[in-house]
């Protein structure tokens, strides 16, 4: 995608309806969201004072990391952090209206958690994207945004190849899979965000094993699974430390997710920022619920006693030596603090190394100082407002990518419902402006 700005703009001026109010570049849970909110703002208000809004799709249908959908792993996030309550309590949005509506709220109640599966929490998100009747075009890519004047005009191509106007974009492209410095995607050799759709494409089981790159929740599923899931295989955890670290999700540490630590975060120095990142950084990253430790510990032991032994952790190690061929991976594993090294043959190399945000400046182009980012990320206002480089008629909002700037839940679901009804409501007071 490229963005930039038009001093001259050459087509005519554009009849107000022709503008749309928001167009939302991407439609996973944080657009989502914001759609949600625009709905129930628009039956709120007269048809004149509605406002428009139309978002932009690469995936063919909503969905939310399917490949991740192990079975049986649950949300790390409670279910009243869903997409509308924290902004609306009495919403049709949320997710004890989702389990009324297939008739499990009294089942959900009597099963006494805060955390639903994966699964179910995502057929949330299904029937929430399906119930709001947003204006969707899947399939579709933007790829050019340029500043013209008093709104932006948006190519896209795919499905709904064209260009649409609108007077401000939000951002949501959503994270992108990291692999490690030097590595590929082969068909042994991915990232664990696609799981269970690249372990369905694996080539026929040969070597029985399987090596798991990463110390977070995700590789701990990802190693339970494949332990469970191929009985007869060897699973290898490699990672840095000496275990799995366990996730702070205690009653005060949780407070960092909380609407007003995000008001408190932005107003700190960047001293004070970087302390409370890392204060918190073991409530997110590279942190594993407990109970899962516990499990895998409890597999692993058990195998020490009665044999035979598949599962494998690797603490303190590092791969040092990878080759693949057609019959498989080699991989050599250091023990860093002996340097004795272990070479294993395995049918696939899981990697589950993380995510990085969009690179704006790749999609913003003039409108977004490089060096600035690189240096500091984003500059972005409390309401989300990204603050360019030259002077737009529009506003760009970013869902995502402003952890330097407002904290953990930057990139998480933790404030989807309040963020959205604060960008909604600068949006609105913005209109309100205009048509005054």
């Amino acid at each position: 995608m490229h963005f930039r700005d038009t001093v001259n703009h050459q087509n005519s001026t554009p009849h107000d309806d022709d503008v749309i109010d928001v167009i939302g570049v991407g439609f996973g849970p944080s657009n989502l969201g914001l759609a949600i909110a625009i709905r129930e703002y628009n039956e709120a208000r007269d048809s004149e004072d509605h406002i428009s809004a139309r978002f932009v799709e690469s995936k063919p249908t909503f969905g939310w990391h399917p490949g991740m959908l192990i079975p049986d792993t649950t949300m790390q996030v409670s279910f009243l952090k869903d997409l509308a309550t924290q902004r609306n309590t009495t919403s049709r949005f949320t997710f004890l209206n989702f389990l009324a509506e297939h008739e499990r709220l009294s089942h959900f109640v009597n099963y006494q958690t805060f955390f639903p599966t994966r699964i179910e929490f995502h057929k949330y998100l299904e029937w929430a994207a399906a119930t709001v009747d947003a204006a969707v075009d899947y399939g579709t890519r933007v790829v050019e945004i340029i500043s013209a004047g008093d709104y932006f005009e948006v190519t896209t191509n795919g499905q709904a190849e064209g260009t649409l106007r609108a007077r401000n974009i939000v951002m949501a492209g959503g994270l992108t899979a990291t692999l490690p410095d030097g590595v590929s995607p082969t068909n042994r050799q991915f990232h664990n965000h696609n799981l269970l759709f690249d372990l369905a494409e694996l080539p026929p089981i040969r070597n029985n094993s399987f090596v798991v790159v990463g110390a977070g929740q995700s590789a701990a599923e990802v190693a339970r699974y494949l332990h469970s899931t191929y009985p007869q295989a060897e699973v290898h955890a490699v990672f840095g430390k000496y275990g799995y670290s366990p996730s702070d999700d205690s009653p005060y540490a949780n407070r960092i997710f909380d609407p007003v630590a995000v008001d408190d975060f932005y107003s700190s120095s960047p001293d004070i920022r970087d302390q409370l990142l890392k204060y918190h950084r073991g409530t997110n990253y590279s942190a594993v619920d407990l109970p899962l430790i516990e499990e895998l510990y409890a597999l692993e032991y058990a195998e020490r006693v009665q044999g035979p032994r598949r599962l494998f952790v690797h603490g303190a190690s590092s791969i040092s030596a990878i080759h693949e061929d057609a019959g498989g991976v080699d991989v050599t594993v250091e023990h860093r603090p002996t340097g004795l090294t272990e070479t294993f043959r395995n049918d696939a190399v899981i990697y589950a190394t993380g995510f990085k945000p969009m690179d704006l400046p790749s999609i913003l182009g003039p409108l977004c100082n490089r060096d600035d980012f690189d240096k500091n990320g984003p500059s972005v206002t409390r309401d989300y407002r990204l603050i360019t480089n030259e002077e737009c008629g529009g506003s760009i909002f970013l869902q995502g990518g402003t952890e330097h700037s407002h904290g953990l839940t930057s990139s998480l679901l933790s404030n989807i419902a309040i963020r959205s009804g604060e960008i909604l409501a600068t949006v609105a007071s913005h209109r309100a402006t205009v048509t005054v």
